[in-house]
């Protein structure tokens, strides 16, 4: 009851705050509050004030009934559900985290994947998003984003169409979901996955609790993967928090003239990972031995044959026939295994005899013209 009393009091985040905690313990902090207590160290005393109105307010019984009546269950740290890899967060580490939905946020986090990006998005970014977290939910991944318009809604919406699993974390109380656009959509999460944030019920976001949110995105998963961002979106908040806490930042590159991809390719610049789809992300997040498949071309009917007879068969001039010599010295070899070569080339279909000269086929043409397009 003292922690769903100081979220109500404390912003998230609130390092000071959580340092009190950590040395007086949250009794010692709700005691002091809740008497009118000089100013604990490191704030003034106009914001100490501004703590008291707000703890003179507080009703954590209240709060703690609201919640449960909408289907809401607070979590904080040493519960059995309690992801540790929050604690990473030091005196920032949230005070709990109020949860809507019935799995377990602590065995979800421990295979949770963040996919971020702009809300004002391109066809593209939300495509991408859309397929990697498929992608990743069919891997049995959880995907991790912030219930916003653009790539955070396609991430969302990717996860429940593969018929996987996803968390929302909001900048507000989990009973309000914002935006109001996504209420549907929110509420699809709950029933299918969970709903995760900070504030207690009723209370509405703002920019400061935006940006502060995404830490908790950060710490919860093992990397974070921005799709698209400016250079000033939020979602690089997300992915400098990664870095810091050591988990993995992964870009997706966009189009080099697009100003929605300009901040994943600063990142990418820096020490971000390239990825194009969800088995590449799971190689990077994922466990010793799960390795995305080896990327190749097509191979070529013209790539099975002997290294000497496609030699000989590169010799063929393309547009006019030659003479086997002619062949012979252009592929480096003798006329006569020129000769038996071509004839082994034109029972395959390769080449064809003009008079006294040899000529590539219509077949071989395509061929060679798709082997010039891979170099």
């Amino acid at each position: 009851m003292g922690r769903i009393f100081l979220t109500r009091v404390l912003e998230p985040g609130d390092e000071t705050g959580g340092r009190w905690v950590r040395e007086l313990g949250v009794d010692g902090v709700v005691r002091r509050l809740r008497q009118r207590g000089e100013p604990l160290p490191g704030v003034s005393g106009k914001r100490w004030a501004g703590l008291i109105a707000r703890a003179e307010r507080a009703d954590p019984h209240r709060d703690l009934a609201v919640a449960q009546g909408a289907g809401v269950r607070f979590v904080c740290p040493g519960d059995t559900e309690w992801p540790g890899q929050l604690d990473d967060l030091g005196d920032g580490r949230p005070l709990g985290l109020w949860v809507r939905g019935t799995p377990d946020l602590r065995m979800w986090a421990l295979r949770s994947v963040a996919l971020v990006g702009a809300r004002a998005c391109t066809e593209y970014g939300a495509f991408m998003a859309a397929t990697l977290a498929a992608g990743l939910a069919e891997k049995g991944w959880i995907v991790v984003s912030g219930g916003a318009y653009g790539i955070d809604g396609a991430a969302h919406r990717g996860a429940l169409g593969a018929g996987g699993a996803t968390v929302a974390v909001l900048a507000c109380g989990v009973d309000r979901p914002y935006p109001r656009g996504h209420a549907g959509l929110i509420g699809r999460i709950a029933e299918q996955g969970l709903v995760v944030g900070e504030l207690p019920p009723g209370e509405h976001p703002t920019p400061s609790r935006f940006i502060l949110r995404n830490r908790v995105i950060a710490a919860l998963t093992r990397g974070t993967v921005v799709v698209e961002a400016a250079h000033r979106s939020g979602s690089l908040v997300t992915a400098r928090a990664a870095r810091r806490l050591g988990r993995h930042t992964i870009g997706v590159p966009g189009p080099a003239t697009s100003g929605l991809s300009a901040g994943v390719h600063e990142l990418l610049r820096q020490d971000a990972a390239l990825v194009t789809d969800a088995a590449e992300i799971v190689e990077l997040v994922g466990d010793m031995g799960e390795l995305a498949p080896e990327r190749r071309g097509p191979v070529l009917p013209r790539d099975l044959l002997d290294p000497a007879v496609r030699q000989v068969l590169a010799a063929v001039p393309v547009r006019r026939a030659a003479r086997p010599d002619d062949i012979a010295r252009t592929a480096q070899t003798t006329p006569d295994d020129a000769i038996a070569k071509l004839y082994e080339l034109r029972a395959l279909g390769y080449v064809e005899r003009h008079g006294d000269g040899w000529k590539l086929t219509r077949q071989a043409m395509i061929s060679v013209r798709a082997g010039a397009d891979d170099r």
